[in-house]
């Protein structure tokens, strides 16, 4: 039997699992391979790491856990995670794996609006983080795809970056607390439909149903966020309206033994998880390191 089962390898799993080994625990770390940031080139706010390959730093964090003995790391994705008398069991295929806890790290997943050439330019020229992209596009035109709260929410963010913002309405006329924000903001609004996104040499080529194409040198979309994987729904653990799972300050959810990190869980005090990569190590070691002083109390 584990001490813990890390389920999940991106930045918060991976801290976890390193707080872990350097107490000595026995951690196996399940890593499915699948990425939120997965198409992304560049991540950008993260001190010592700006600009550099999520992969990369992936591959070093690695490293970084491969010096521990007593935590081991395996390629797999987890079908099934349950309670058991003396703990947890999680499925892994034919294979029924034993663990005192659970750290939770699996992320979410964002569904993109159903604009064709949006997918494919999702973590190139089109995010929907203005603190890890907005830099970046600040030099050029920078489209906001939609007209709803979303869109004066980051014109308000991206307005002291410089260049130009445009807001493309896809021909949904903006209700006047929007259009009033974004008014104020100087920001213009095409209201036509857009029919599709083209990746282009400096940017994307945007085209509407009337008129010319757009160029800009990148846009920033609102996703809707849901749970990347069920175990959450599994173990019966508390969900926020937000969809992610509820934790306290510590990473513990409603299941005792169980803890959850990084973009798939916040505390009820915000109105959602505020994803980056920095925030969810930040979150894997915190529940990492309470893991252990759970673990230390019961022997």
């Amino acid at each position: 039997m584990y001490d813990t089962i890390v389920i999940g390898g991106g930045p918060a799993g991976l801290q976890s699992a390193l707080t872990l080994g350097r107490m000595h625990r026995s951690v196996l770390l399940l890593d499915s391979g699948n990425y939120r940031n997965g198409t992304v080139e560049h991540m950008q706010n993260v001190i010592t790491h700006d600009g550099r390959d999520p992969a990369e730093l992936r591959l070093l964090a690695r490293k970084d856990i491969a010096a521990y003995a007593t935590v081991e790391m395996r390629e797999a994705s987890a079908d099934i995670v349950r309670q058991a008398e003396d703990g947890f069991e999680v499925v892994v295929g034919d294979e029924v794996l034993a663990s005192r806890t659970i750290i939770l790290a699996t992320g979410v997943r964002d569904t993109l609006p159903d604009v064709p050439g949006v997918a494919e330019a999702w973590g190139k020229e089109i995010a929907s983080c203005p603190f890890c992209h907005g830099h970046e596009l600040a030099a050029g035109r920078v489209a906001l795809l939609g007209a709803g709260p979303q869109s004066a929410h980051l014109a308000s963010l991206l307005a002291g970056l410089g260049g130009e913002l445009v807001v493309l309405a896809d021909g949904v006329e903006p209700d006047a607390e929007v259009a009033a924000t974004l008014e104020r903001l100087a920001v213009p609004v095409r209201p036509e439909k857009v029919h599709h996104v083209e990746r282009v040499a400096d940017g994307l080529r945007v085209h509407l149903d009337a008129g010319q194409p757009l160029d800009v040198r990148g846009m920033f979309v609102a996703t809707q966020m849901t749970q990347s994987a069920p175990f959450g729904e599994q173990l019966g653990l508390d969900l926020l309206p937000s969809g992610c799972v509820e934790i306290d300050a510590t990473g513990r959810t409603s299941l005792p033994g169980v803890f959850a990190a990084g973009d798939m869980a916040h505390v009820a005090a915000l109105p959602g998880p505020m994803p980056s990569v920095a925030g969810a190590i930040s979150a894997g070691l915190v529940a990492g390191a309470v893991c252990h002083m759970e673990l230390a109390q019961h022997g």
